[in-house]
């Protein structure tokens, strides 16, 4: 079966890129979380998911993105912020998302996820919103 998803990288400084094409979906979701592990093992810590040519998200995708968040958000820095900002929703600054089309960024909406994690409308001002 081909793949529903294509998945490239590239850096901007110290920051990756992903850049995905197709479906996210049950069938790619583990191909994403393997590419943002490995990218995590070998030293990455600050990653922006490029969504522009994403036509298609489903749960699993969401699932995907929810343990990447969590994978690049150091847990005791959400608590340190919940317990002084109490109740202020904390924005990843270690994970970015960009570009969505207007039905990924509705589902990525409804679905909470841009409470904490942030999303641009293009490459440049989310590369420019990481910590330098």
């Amino acid at each position: 079966m081909a793949a529903t998803l294509t998945i490239t990288a590239t850096e901007e400084g110290r920051i990756t890129i992903l850049h995905l094409s197709g479906r996210l979906d049950a069938e790619s979701q583990g191909q994403l979380m393997d590419a943002a592990r490995k990218l995590h093992d070998n030293g990455v810590r600050f990653l922006l998911i490029d969504l522009q040519n994403v036509d298609f998200i489903a749960s699993a995708g969401l699932g995907a993105l929810h343990n990447i968040y969590k994978l690049f958000t150091p847990e005791e820095e959400v608590d340190a912020w919940r317990n002084e900002k109490h109740g202020e929703p904390f924005k990843s600054p270690y994970m970015k998302l960009a570009m969505a089309s207007p039905s990924v960024y509705y589902v990525l909406n409804i679905a909470g996820f841009l409470q904490n994690i942030p999303i641009y409308p293009d490459l440049q001002s989310a590369l420019a919103s990481f910590p330098k």
